[in-house]
C-alpha cells in the first residue's frame, strides 16, 4: 500500500517536470522570452523538493539494491539539470533569443527527458524496500515539499555535494 502511494505520487512529480520540460522546448522553438521565465520557475519550484528528497533519503535507501556507480549517474543528472536550469535562466533574461540559444537550450532539456522516465522507473525498485525505508522517504518528501525550497535555493543552501557548472 506504502509503496503504491509511494509510486503515484512519485509518477506525479515526474509528469509535471516532464510537461513542463516539453512546454519549455515549445516556447523556444517559437523563441517566446517571456513565456520562458514562468515555466523556468514552475521547474525551479518542482524540482527543488523532489531533487531534495530523491538525493538525501530515496538514493541513499536504494544503495541495497544499486551500485553505488548507478546513484552516481543519477546524480550526475541531476547537476545537468541544475547547470540546465541556471543556463535557461540566462537565456530567458536576453532582449532576443538567437536561434543558436534556442538551440543549444532545446538539446540541454532534451537531454534531461530520459533522466526523468528512467528515474520514474525507480518506483518498481522502491517496492523491495522495507515498509520503514518507504515511509522515510515518504516523511522526506512531506518535509521538503513543507519546506518549499526552489531548486536553486537548495542547491546554494542545503546541498552539500559540489556541484560543477556544466
Amino acid at each position: 500500500m506504502l509503496a503504491s502511494q509511494f509510486t503515484q505520487v512519485f509518477r506525479e512529480e515526474h509528469r509535471k517536470l516532464r510537461d513542463s520540460y516539453l512546454d519549455i522546448i515549445n516556447v523556444l522553438q517559437k523563441r517566446d522570452g517571456v513565456a520562458l521565465r514562468p515555466l523556468i520557475q514552475q521547474v525551479n519550484l518542482c524540482a527543488g523538493p523532489h531533487f531534495r528528497y530523491e538525493e538525501e533519503v530515496l538514493y541513499p535507501a536504494l544503495l541495497t539494491l544499486y551500485a553505488r556507480d548507478y546513484i552516481e549517474i543519477l546524480l550526475m543528472d541531476h547537476d545537468w539539470a541544475i547547470a540546465t536550469v541556471r543556463k535557461l535562466i540566462l537565456v530567458s533574461h536576453q532582449d532576443r533569443l538567437s536561434d543558436d540559444d534556442c538551440q543549444l537550450a532545446i538539446r540541454r532539456v532534451q537531454n534531461m527527458l530520459p533522466h526523468i522516465s528512467d528515474c520514474d522507473g525507480l518506483s518498481i525498485m522502491v517496492e523491495r524496500l522495507s515498509s520503514s525505508e518507504i515511509q522515510s522517504i515518504m516523511d522526506a518528501r512531506g518535509w521538503s515539499l513543507q519546506e518549499g525550497m526552489d531548486l536553486l535555493q537548495w542547491v546554494d543552501r542545503v546541498r552539500k555535494r559540489v556541484h560543477v557548472p556544466l
